[in-house]
């Protein structure tokens, strides 16, 4: 059975949490408001877990996009604690990533929220990856997911520009810093970037020729999810990065995980094999 790393589902304490506010983030009813962008009508029925199809386990993440971590902390806190509470009241083939505020981090407060049976923790694209927060996932043995953050379309854009646009530079951004950075600080972190990084992989040749080192040597412990993309990109990444550090990821309710064309065996390393290790654990055989 396959495992989807990457899910968003609003759960009751989540929806009333953002209706409890009149600042944006918030819903009205099932309108949701964030600044700079146009009023968005969620549709509740993609947000009801008896209709959600999973594999063997779907991991749910809280909608980084809303810009909620980086909210003052009297602000982000009531938020993240609500997506913590609906989360881990999921049925059981749901998992969850945990989430953090970052405007004032609590690395104690984090350790607390791992340890109530969360995935890894999931960081916008935009936040500053801090060392005390990677300290507590590395000694936890538990991963890291790097999502993209807010991203307004701006006047005259069509609706599909923030995830094309803005959300694929984040995710570029983030896959050179954390080899840049972040690797040489903490190397036993495990790291999930979504939607392949951006494709961010793509690019060594150029990375190469300005400068950058490593070319052919892969980070075991850098995954890229395959969500929004299709067998064209997939194949173009395994051929990179090698089909070990690909999992499947759908973004559900945005999109459905993709197939990657590559075989049955490629599949199951990605749907099945690829997904456990990065989480952590052993695959089943029968």
């Amino acid at each position: 059975m396959s495992i989807d790393v990457h899910q968003h589902l609003w759960t009751r304490s989540f929806v009333e949490a953002l209706r409890a506010r009149t600042a944006a983030p918030y819903l009205d009813g099932w309108t949701l408001h964030l600044d700079g962008e146009p009023p968005y009508e969620v549709d509740p029925a993609d947000h009801d877990p008896a209709t959600r199809e999973t594999g063997e386990l779907a991991l749910v993440s809280l909608s980084s996009p809303l810009g909620i971590e980086s909210l003052p902390p009297e602000e982000s806190w009531p938020l993240i604690e609500a997506y913590h509470d609906g989360a881990l009241e999921l049925p059981e083939r749901f998992g969850a990533w945990a989430a953090t505020c970052h405007s004032e981090p609590d690395p104690a407060r984090l350790a607390k929220d791992l340890d109530r049976g969360f995935a890894g923790l999931q960081i916008p694209a935009t936040a500053e990856p801090l060392d005390e927060l990677l300290d507590v996932l590395v000694e936890r043995d538990l991963p890291l997911l790097v999502h993209p953050g807010p991203a307004a379309g701006g006047p005259g854009r069509p609706s599909w520009w923030p995830a094309v646009v803005p959300y694929v530079q984040q995710m570029h951004a983030a896959w050179y810093h954390f080899h840049a950075v972040v690797r040489p600080r903490h190397p036993k972190l495990r790291v999930c970037f979504t939607l392949l990084a951006g494709l961010a992989p793509l690019h060594s040749e150029r990375l190469i020729a300005r400068g950058g080192q490593n070319r052919g040597l892969v980070d075991p412990g850098f995954y890229v999810e395959t969500s929004s993309y299709g067998p064209r990109a997939i194949d173009a990444i395994v051929r990179e990065l090698g089909v070990d550090v690909v999992v499947n990821g759908s973004d559900a309710p945005y999109a459905s995980a993709p197939d990657p064309g590559l075989g049955n065996a490629a599949a199951h390393a990605i749907r099945v094999t690829n997904p456990r290790r990065l989480l952590g654990r052993k695959e089943n055989r029968t």
